[in-house]
């Protein structure tokens, strides 16, 4: 029973997670009509409708629900021993899916990655470019990195990064036709680009912070990014004041493109931080690159 439904299992639960049939039978190099059918099977043998099928969308139903919730962790831990048998090579290997922030990849994480990968010939990494607080065990990521503030509690935490601050620049033109803002509050009679926030959808308070005073302002502006590089272009170009992780536009500023204002009330905060769950086993590859990214004072 068990040899018999092993691949309709992992099929199952590859639809269950996909939520389709076509992302699923990609991913497992499958035509559709060979999924449907091995699905089909396992719920014959079941005798369970594992699956809601609509013209538009695909769902577990109650019993498909607990058996993919069921699966899930035990694939997870097979995968794992598996990984654990590259362990016995001469060299590390393995595969391994990080999630991390637009701003995170190009400061912290490829600037290790380059030198890392090269050493490490057999180690694969896998990068997500996501600016959404993603759950990590529900995407089958090994890490993530977010900010000190921004990871859960019953995560493990290695600092990968300085200290931070972000920076409120504008370009000369812009500053010289509108003038310069000297305090937070001077920002509501400007033009501002934002940044839209990848959860909720709402607009980014900008946060400032001055000997303890803490203040969010929210601001407007013709132009709404969710993305880093492009609010700076349009700064450079003049279409107002964005605020930017100050590594970002140290390259503008030392050029004369843009010029900082409010530096006074932008302090540093803790940076970034590469995080997993605790109970994990880890290869021997996943332990490396946290070693190589873990940050030196």
């Amino acid at each position: 029973m068990l040899k018999e439904n092993f691949n309709d299992l992992i099929s199952f639960l590859m639809v269950a997670r996909e939520r389709s049939f076509t992302k699923a039978a990609a991913k497992l190099g499958v035509s559709q009509s060979a999924l449907s059918h091995s699905i089909r099977g396992l719920e014959e043998r079941l005798e369970l409708r594992l699956l809601t099928r609509t013209t538009r969308s695909v769902a577990p139903t109650e019993a498909g629900e607990k058996l993919a919730n069921s699966l899930e962790p035990r694939f997870a831990e097979i995968e794992i021993e598996l990984n654990a048998l590259s362990e016995m090579r001469a060299r590390p290997a393995g595969n391994i899916r990080i999630t991390a922030g637009e701003h995170a990849v190009d400061s912290v994480l490829w600037p290790v990655l380059k030198s890392f990968l090269a050493e490490y010939p057999d180690i694969n990494v896998e990068i997500t470019v996501d600016n959404t607080l993603t759950d990590i065990v529900t995407g089958r990521f090994d890490a993530g990195i977010r900010l000190g503030e921004q990871v859960a509690k019953d995560m493990v935490a290695v600092r990968i990064g300085p200290d931070m601050s972000m920076a409120v620049v504008g370009s000369p033109s812009y500053l010289a036709k509108y003038g310069i803002p000297t305090t937070p509050a001077d920002l509501q009679h400007h033009r501002c680009i934002n940044m839209r926030l990848p959860t909720m959808g709402g607009l980014y308070a900008w946060e400032f912070e001055k000997e303890g005073r803490e203040l969010k302002v929210r601001v407007d502006g013709q132009l709404t990014f969710n993305s880093i590089r492009q609010r700076i272009d349009a700064a450079v170009i003049g279409f107002g004041l964005t605020m930017a992780p100050e590594d970002a536009v140290k390259a503008e500023i030392a050029s004369g493109n843009l010029i900082r204002v409010l530096e006074d009330w932008c302090e540093p905060f803790p940076g970034y931080y590469l995080y997993y769950p605790s109970r994990r086993q880890h290869t021997t590859a996943f332990s490396l690159l946290v070693d190589a990214l873990r940050y030196q004072r």
